[in-house]
């Protein structure tokens, strides 16, 4: 099922307790679908003339950006629904259903996240060369940790830091700016981060056009940005990346035989690929594999 896009999605506002409704999704918590409902492991669905309503009772310690791979395995992969737009809206109404407020609901998600995200890793690691593999925490979590690792001493802004799990964990020891274009997605991570206990600033913006002085930033991040962007786009932000870096760019894709539809992926990357975003740009560079594959920039 596939319906035209509406307006922005609001992630702080909500329509009651323990539901959200928008114009293409109607998402409640533990109440039972009509009998006709498709079901699931974890949803009830049905869609109707106006949107497609989602039940689901999922208990608080699952609240977290899981979700994400959770609803492309159960509905998205095997073809009762697609789209970025309505797997983005749908993401939003499981987490706002899950609380009595949506700034509640959305610190409880970002908090079970980044204690995901933080926890010690246990058995095998998915390798990120397929959606449903970027989906999941376990995925993410040694792509952030090596990121962390490249990033010189001093202050860093991300590119396209979406719900800005990356800056909030590079937060807590060192001068953090988060980016994105999405102004409602910006200022859910601003009020958010207080409530973490953490402190960053943030802007709202073309990850090609970013407001701000050349070398304004020691190191510069691009974390699984560029599938989202043709071509053309992408190398206009690698440049813009080492416009505003004073030291270092670091850029991580996925590996993918095909892009993600349901990630709003439209590009894959190889090797080669991160090596022809290096090739014209002046700089030192090095194209390595760790779960996906990273180019990082030097300034001369």
């Amino acid at each position: 099922m596939s319906l035209a896009a509406p307006p922005p999605i609001d992630p702080l506002v909500g329509t009651a307790s323990g539901a959200y409704r928008d114009e293409l999704v109607e998402v409640v918590r533990g109440r039972p679908g009509p009998a006709a409902a498709h079901r699931t492991r974890s949803f009830e669905f049905w869609a109707d003339r106006d949107r497609v309503h989602l039940v689901h009772d999922l208990p608080a310690d699952q609240i977290d950006n899981d979700l994400a791979g959770l609803l492309a395995t159960e509905l998205f992969a095997p073809g009762w629904l697609e789209g970025s737009e309505l797997f983005e809206r749908l993401l939003t109404g499981i987490v706002i259903s899950s609380a009595v407020d949506p700034l509640t609901a959305w610190t409880l998600f970002y908090a079970n996240t980044l204690d995901r995200l933080t926890a010690p890793v246990t058995g095998d690691v998915p390798e990120p060369h397929s959606g449903l593999a970027e989906g999941s925490l376990a995925g993410y979590a040694p792509v952030y940790a090596h990121a962390r690792s490249l990033i010189d001493p001093g202050s860093m802004l991300e590119l396209g830091s979406c719900f800005g799990f990356f800056s909030l964990l590079c937060a807590a020891d060192r001068d953090v700016t988060a980016s994105d274009l999405t102004p409602n997605t910006v200022r859910l991570l601003a009020q958010v981060a207080p409530r973490l206990g953490l402190s960053l600033g943030t802007l709202i913006c073309d990850a090609a056009r970013v407001p701000r002085p050349a070398a304004s930033f020691d190191t510069v991040v691009a974390l699984h940005l560029l599938e989202h962007l043709p071509p053309e786009h992408g190398l206009a932000v690698v440049r813009e990346m080492q416009r505003l870096a004073r030291r270092r760019v670091i850029v991580a894709v996925p590996y993918e035989d095909e892009p993600t539809a349901a990630y709003g992926h439209v590009r894959t990357f190889s090797a080669d690929d991160l090596a022809d975003l290096a090739t014209d740009s002046g700089w030192r560079w090095q194209v390595h594999d760790h779960h996906g594959g990273w180019l990082v920039l030097d300034r001369p």
